[in-house]
């Protein structure tokens, strides 16, 4: 009987042993817009022991992450990492596309207004996104208890990670210089954003993307969320989004390389420093699990890889854009069939083909044979049709991944290794991104914190991955949409 009665008890002790699930306070995800991963190692020397030398040295960083949709641009990129899905699911297809023939921006709402400024950046939220992510599964895991928060200078790069349910995503308004918000999260700013805004802003209409400052104000105010909020201080796993927009807007305008591209990340190691810091202070070392990755890379400057001999150079989209109207319109007697062309994507226009009665594949073929004889391009695809083209699996994969018909246009194109989309003249300084190739889809990913064991592996791991990890970890659903798979970082267990 007393043997009996052992078991019994020990069996209690072992279901209440196993009904504490061990989760940490906070989540944090740091995005670095148009981080390449080769800037973890390319600048290491410069950087400080306690920013991103502290999260390689006491995290675990996957080595070989890739993206697996093109175009690789933010809004895709943001909302991938958090949704664990592509484009094909979520709906945001682009920084730009097309909703019923429409441009819109990723996250246009004119259903909502501004809160802290009476511009069109208000009109934002989250609803062109069609997938949850890792903040709405907390929500629901923890009964809409929790809190989710974004901040960024972009809007799209807080309003999508935080996703639908968020409690707050704030982002920069730079005509009014500060930070904002939609009535889509709230009807008025709390006050503590309204005394940060008063500390912290600048000039109406200063370009705070393209500065270093843009670094520093994005990790004051995600401090600010952090001891005002309590993130990380209640009863469930809080989540905190941040992203870090300009490192893009630097890279865009001065390239890879170059005093301005190595400042801003010297800044960014410098901040990535304080913030750790606070949230040991504010959290707890080791009670917080941090990710750091990136939304895409870039391609290096084409005037300055051919400096070096190397294969670089623009397509020019402009051209091809009148070459297939002109071939178009010799042939059906219709012009200005092509609407828009951007990030590789061919948009025709359906209201100028409907209104003519003529065939939109015949339009498409007409293209598509004027596109294939562009030096510049090595493939021209219809979407409609990747599967059955002749081109290499990996690639149908990516194209089909970033494809939302409805929102994506008609054709793809890819241009040659090293070629930007558009022309690129003799005294261009910059650089941008969308292609499937390495230095826009190779990123850094790196866990850091709670049970996270340092290391590093080279299996081959993908950025829809991170979202069912870090949902795996929380043993909480994965995202409705994600198609990714929970990454083996030698977890504590």
């Amino acid at each position: 009987m007393k043997r009996i009665l052992m078991i019994a008890v020990l069996c209690c002790g072992a279901i209440a042993a196993m009904g504490q699930i061990e989760r940490p306070k906070l989540v944090v995800g740091v995005i670095v817009d148009q981080m390449r991963w080769d800037y973890l190692y390319y600048y290491y020397e410069d950087y400080g022991n306690d920013g991103i030398k502290r999260l390689l040295r006491e995290g675990f960083s996957c080595e070989n992450t890739m993206i697996t949709h093109v175009p690789t641009v933010t809004a895709i990129g943001h909302s991938s990492v958090y949704t664990g899905s592509v484009p094909y699911f979520t709906g945001i297809a682009g920084n730009g596309f097309m909703i019923d023939g429409k441009p819109v921006s990723s996250c246009d709402d004119m259903s909502v207004d501004g809160v802290g400024t009476s511009g069109k950046a208000g009109h934002r939220s989250p609803r062109n996104m069609l997938a949850t992510t890792i903040g709405d599964e907390l929500k629901q895991a923890f009964d809409f208890e929790c809190k989710v928060m974004g901040v960024a200078i972009k809007d799209r790069a807080s309003i999508l990670p935080a996703g639908h349910s968020a409690d707050a995503a704030y982002w920069w308004d730079s005509e009014v210089g500060h930070f904002v918000t939609s009535s889509y999260y709230m009807d008025r700013l709390p006050g503590w954003v309204e005394k940060f805004n008063r500390r912290y802003n600048t000039e109406p209409k200063f370009d705070l993307n393209t500065s270093n400052l843009g670094v520093t104000y994005t990790f004051r105010m995600a401090e600010a969320i952090l001891e005002n909020e309590k993130l990380g201080q209640g009863k469930y796993t809080d989540l905190l989004a941040v992203s870090v927009s300009s490192t893009d807007a630097i890279g865009h305008t001065y390239s890879t390389r170059g005093r301005e591209n190595y400042e801003v990340y010297m800044q960014l190691d410098k901040e990535l420093a304080h913030f750790f810091n606070e949230l040991d202070k504010r959290v707890g070392r080791g009670n917080y699990l941090l990710f750091l990755t990136a939304d895409h890379g870039a391609a290096h400057n084409p005037n300055f890889m051919k400096e070096h001999n190397q294969p670089a150079g623009g397509w020019d989209a402009g051209l091809a854009r009148k070459s297939i109207n002109k071939a178009v319109e010799d042939e059906l007697g219709v012009s200005n069939v092509v609407k828009a062309i951007y990030d590789y994507r061919i948009y025709l226009n359906d209201s100028i083909i409907e209104s003519n009665d003529i065939d939109k594949n015949q339009v498409k073929e007409i293209a598509l044979n004027v596109l294939k004889q562009d030096k510049d391009l090595i493939l021209a695809v219809d979407y409609e049709k990747v599967e059955q083209a002749s081109i290499p699996s990996f690639l149908k994969e990516r194209i089909i991944n970033g494809y939302h018909r409805g929102r994506s246009g008609d054709i793809f194109v890819m241009t040659r290794a090293g070629y930007l989309p558009f022309k690129v003249k003799d005294d261009y300084k910059g650089t941008t991104h969308s292609a499937w190739n390495p230095y826009d889809s190779h990123i850094p990913l790196v866990f850091m914190g709670w049970h996270i064991t340092p290391g590093e592996t080279t299996i081959p791991t993908r950025m829809v991955d991170i979202a069912p990890t870090v949902c795996s970890m929380l043993h909480i659903q994965m995202p409705n949409s994600c198609i990714g798979e929970p990454i083996q970082l030698g977890s504590k267990k």
